[in-house]
């Protein structure tokens, strides 16, 4: 046993060879119910009661923010559920996976939208961890200025990077500390300002239109599951062959969804029962939630949200290295790792540093890059569904395979889809995003100041686009793909 666990802690802090390559049968392992401990890891961060006063700044009532809530976020884990599947029958990333629907060189079109996204999220994430730390040792007396912001940026980037660098083995033994440790000590927080919910507050909040509930469900969705589904692949992969399929959805849903719901519902009773910490949220999302704690739990505060938010972060370094890879980096995985290591930092300096305020950007990086990212999904669901057969592992790496160059329908209808998608969805609060919302006029839905302008259809519209065109035109392709012996 103790040869065995030394065994363990040594491949755990190795750096993983693998990269885009096909995982060998000798080395799948596991069953689907350890997804879960990935999955809840990276979304067991108190951010998810932040996206509380996010909802209900669409205008709307907490039972509306709450169906919207359990909605988006349950619907959205069930897409990376469902995409989770092509990593058990292909065993390659999901990146490489999608080769099958747009051709070797044609997926490069997908991997660019999946690795700004990965690179975006963990650059958010990092920010955030930055930022709530400043806050908390202000408060405490220990700092708090542009020292502390530099520490905690060195501290919190290390531990990203040196996971996504070492790979595969190191974070699911990380998630799996961060959940245990998050998980108790959330609990923890949230039983220590249960005194600040009134009810009364929170029940007397209107009610607001159903495009105003539409609007909040899509953000929540883009905000979780549909974050993530670009990656869902790239962790069921080392699954073996025989693994259940609906063990490999449920264990992924289940553990992506079940604490953001928590945290929701959370977060809408504590935003809906203060104006003041509603916009506190909106320039420092985790460090106005310490506003209402006791000092003594100041420190732990910082350990759950920092720990809460790295695991988040080390997925999704881990997955925009696969994605940078996928694009064409003649590189190994660990290098691809580290240079997206420093656009991060990169970024969390510029926006900790000299950006503005927080929120409005963060609205209108997630729905902008939804649109393209739903397209894919619906796209990528239509073709895993379509599939009789397994991946012909081979020809996801030959463009004279099977799977071709360039597959022109998929392609074409992502591109399509972005289009009518961000012409559906507005961003006014983000001044370099208000090109968009251009079809709400002339398709007689108000235009950007009408009922329809924040309801964000757009990523609904390019998702069911995408998975409509690729499930019915795009179905011959599939059969004569797998019509080759």
């Amino acid at each position: 046993m103790a040869d065995q666990l030394e065994v363990q802690q040594t491949r755990a802090l190795a750096v993983e060879s693998n990269g885009l390559n096909v995982i060998a049968d000798a080395d799948r392992k596991g069953r689907p119910s350890q997804l879960f401990w990935p999955w809840f890891g990276a979304n067991v961060s108190v951010l998810g009661l932040s996206y509380g006063a996010f909802a209900l700044g669409f205008g709307i009532s907490f039972w509306q923010a709450v169906i919207a809530g359990v909605i988006g976020v349950v619907f959205s884990f069930l897409l990376c559920g469902l995409i989770a599947l092509a990593g058990k029958r292909g065993s390659a990333p999901t990146m490489v996976l999608g080769r099958a629907a747009f051709g070797v060189r044609g997926n490069k079109l997908p991997s660019v939208v999946s690795w700004l996204l990965t690179v975006g999220w963990e650059t958010v994430l990092t920010i955030l961890a930055t930022l709530a730390t400043a806050t908390v040792f202000e408060r405490l007396g220990w700092g708090g200025g542009t020292l502390t912001k530099v520490i905690a940026l060195v501290v919190v980037g290390v531990l990203i990077v040196a996971c996504g660098v070492l790979g595969f083995d190191l974070i699911m033994r990380a998630q799996t500390i961060i959940t245990v440790v998050t998980g108790v000590l959330t609990v923890v927080y949230m039983i220590l300002v249960a005194d600040q919910i009134h009810w009364s507050t929170v029940s007397a909040l209107p009610s607001g239109s159903s495009q105003q509930v539409i609007g909040a469900l899509v953000f929540l969705m883009t905000g979780f599951g549909l974050g993530w589904v670009n990656a869902a692949a790239d962790y069921s992969r080392y699954l073996p062959r025989e693994s259940s399929s609906r063990g490999v959805v449920g264990w992924t849903t289940f553990g992506g969804s079940v604490a953001p719901v928590v945290l929701l519902v959370f977060g809408l009773l504590l935003a809906g029962s203060s104006q003041d910490l509603s916009a506190a949220i909106a320039a420092d999302p985790i460090g106005a939630l310490a506003e209402a704690l006791p000092t003594w739990f100041l420190v732990p505060f910082v350990i759950v949200a920092v720990l809460g938010l790295v695991g988040g972060a080390v997925l999704d370094i881990y997955s925009s290295g696969l994605s940078l890879l996928a694009i064409g980096l003649p590189a190994p995985r660990y290098v691809a790792a580290l240079i997206d290591g420093v656009v991060m930092i990169a970024g969390t300096i510029y926006v900790v540093f000299y950006g503005g305020e927080f929120l409005a950007e963060f609205q209108g990086f997630l729905i902008t890059l939804g649109v393209p990212i739903a397209a894919w999904c619906g796209i990528m669901l239509a073709d895993l569904a379509t599939r009789r057969r397994d991946y012909a592992e081979a020809d996801l790496y030959d463009a004279r395979g099977r799977y071709g160059d360039v597959r022109w329908l998929p392609v074409i209808t992502m591109v399509v889809a972005t289009g009518i998608g961000w012409g559906l969805v507005t961003n006014t609060l983000a001044s370099w995003l208000t090109w968009q919302g251009y079809l709400l006029g002339p398709l007689g839905l108000g235009g950007k100041e009408g009922d329809w302008a924040f309801a964000n259809l757009g990523i609904l519209v390019a998702l069911v686009l995408g998975f409509v065109v690729q499930r019915f035109a795009g179905a011959a392709a599939v059969r004569t793909q797998e019509a080759i012996a």
